[in-house]
């Protein structure tokens, strides 16, 4: 059994590596290793999310999705959380998240012949993992209202400006963009978003 532990945050302006020593003391306390991290910075509502698919593509049957809380896997609407689920399950891997205890016994290696207990532990925590996925969901769009609502005031009294573009950054990334670098390379050097390479594409010149 392999511990591979997953972080993230949503924007490149917040720190996905923050959790990491919690995770690692987690691991000790139960005598175990983190294998490896996988870190990114990208929405929890939205599925593409390279670094978990990679973690996901490296496990084993029986391998641990370590995490700080069920919000770093999922803030995904009901579908795609069930898309997210199906891949999961079909590796096999057993999510551990510090917010969870319920899946902390997911830690230990219970014997072959107590098949009831491993199914009771699996069952009861699917099901509080599926109430923490509708609950973190709920919190994403009530901010995200909250958010707009506040945007739409401030817009109405004339002191909304938005946030400053970082013009030198993106206009290397377009640069990146318009020389053929793939997406994945320009994540790991500049930390953007690929929501924000998908706005910079539309700057990128049309080929002659």
């Amino acid at each position: 059994m392999f511990i591979r532990a997953y972080l993230r945050a949503s924007t490149s302006e917040q720190n996905a590596d923050r959790a990491r020593s919690d995770l690692i003391q987690f691991a000790a306390a139960r005598g175990l290793t983190i294998a490896a991290f996988y870190v990114e910075n990208e929405s929890g509502a939205s599925l593409q999310r390279p670094e978990l698919f990679r973690l996901l593509s490296d496990c084993q049957p029986g391998d641990v999705l370590l995490l700080e809380a069920v919000d770093r896997l999922t803030r995904l609407n009901a579908d795609d959380w069930e898309k997210l689920k199906a891949e999961i399950a079909k590796h096999k891997v057993k999510i551990v998240a510090l917010d969870l205890p319920t899946s902390w016994q997911m830690t230990r290696t219970i014997p072959d012949e107590d098949e009831f207990t491993r199914d009771l532990f699996k069952s009861l925590n699917t099901l509080i993992l599926d109430i923490l996925a509708s609950v973190a969901r709920k919190d994403y769009t009530d901010r995200r209202r909250r958010q707009a609502q506040g945007i739409a005031k401030a817009k109405a009294d004339g002191r909304y400006k938005g946030r400053p573009e970082d013009a030198e950054r993106n206009a290397a990334i377009v640069k990146m963009l318009t020389n053929g670098q793939s997406w994945s390379s320009i994540v790991a050097a500049t930390g953007a978003s690929r929501s924000t390479l998908s706005k910079l594409a539309r700057r990128v010149p049309a080929a002659a």
